[in-house]
């Protein structure tokens, strides 16, 4: 059984989920039927995923040899519903057509927009209702952590860490805007690898596995070490998760990934894969990435050339061993946290689930 099916964890997450768009509808019932077009483009989205936030959550508190209560599901879920704001928010800046094999929000608000002939511009319509789509499950990330049904004492020790994550968070999205703006002409390969992995921790690796399992933990009671341990364990982590996440972002299954194969490289990620590339390309071959790198409308040649050109430089190989390197990271570091038997187990396979993952 996977550890995050132990206690029935993602059918629990989804039970919440499915009462919280209830709850939410009626709030939002005064304002007509077309606060429909917005729940349907929240509550779809998050009716997939491998639920790893909520996981991390869960475990990070029940390590500690606490219980299970709909509780800790209602206020592990509150992260679920977090990332979906990221997701939202991210397809927009990206301008991202698929999301979990389905229309991205703004691309399926837009198309509202045709079908029901609305003036305007249908693109800026869909982009301002996926927007504001991602502002609602940041107000309802709050709400289902705050009335999850968790003792006020709990809460409040994980509360300093919940509001850091959707701070930095935010943060980490700009710093990836930033630096999508910015060239790595003149910077040194060291630099590079620096500033992607920079923007790893704090727009992935973070809100992904170190700060869902701190809250959980420290809704717990969990001593100081063992905090700490467990931060160490999931930065590493969470690093892993991502780069791995870059390696799908190439060369994933649209099937599996729910999004379009190369999609990374028509975005213009500057990741660690593209870092490493670069260190070692020909000056012919950095010439034409120069070209292609970027471009929405790349050819399927230059696609393929791409990729390529990711293995031949050893590219893949080297971020492969970076991803094993980092999940024994956090899989020493986990060492250091006193946590329960089935604790320190579950928190264990997590890391592979996190890191051999194609999806």
């Amino acid at each position: 059984m996977s550890a995050l099916d132990i206690d029935d964890l993602r059918v629990r997450v989804q039970s919440v989920l499915d009462a919280e768009r209830e709850i939410q509808r009626a709030v939002l019932a005064p304002l007509g039927d077309e606060m429909d077009d917005l729940l349907g483009c929240v509550f779809d989205l998050l009716s997939g995923g491998k639920r790893l936030r909520a996981g991390f959550f869960y475990w990070g508190y029940r390590a500690f040899g606490r219980d299970s209560s709909d509780a800790l599901v209602r206020a592990a879920t509150s992260l679920e519903v977090f990332q979906a704001a990221a997701l939202l928010h991210d397809d927009v800046m990206d301008d991202s057509d698929v999301r979990r094999g389905m229309p991205a929000a703004h691309r399926r608000l837009a198309q509202v927009h045709r079908e029901r002939h609305l003036a305007g511009d249908s693109d800026r319509f869909g982009q301002a209702g996926a927007i504001l789509a991602g502002d609602l499950c940041l107000n309802w990330t709050d709400e289902i952590y705050t009335t999850s049904g968790l003792p006020d004492d709990e809460l409040a020790r994980g509360r300093k860490v919940f509001n850091t994550m959707r701070t930095q968070l935010m943060g980490g999205q700009y710093l990836d805007v930033v630096e999508s703006a910015q060239t790595w002409r003149g910077a040194s390969h060291e630099e590079r690898v620096a500033r992607a992995r920079a923007v790893i921790r704090f727009k992935s690796a973070k809100y992904t596995v170190e700060q869902p399992v701190l809250i959980g933990a420290s809704c717990a009671g969990a001593d100081d070490a063992s905090l700490a341990a467990l931060s160490a364990y999931g930065l590493a982590l969470g690093e892993a998760f991502q780069l791995r996440d870059d390696l799908l972002g190439v060369f994933g299954d649209p099937e599996a990934t729910g999004k379009p194969a190369g999609d990374d490289l028509r975005e213009g990620k500057r990741t660690v894969l593209i870092a490493y590339l670069l260190e070692s390309a020909t000056p012919g071959e950095a010439e034409r990435f120069a070209t292609v790198f970027g471009r929405p409308d790349i050819a399927p040649l230059d696609l393929d050339w791409l990729r390529d050109l990711c293995v031949r430089t050893g590219a893949v190989d080297r971020v492969e061993k970076l991803i094993s390197s980092t999940a024994d990271a956090a899989r020493i570091a986990l060492e250091d946290a006193r946590v329960t038997p089935l604790g320190r187990q579950v928190l264990t396979e997590l890391v592979d689930i996190s890191t051999a993952r194609t999806s």
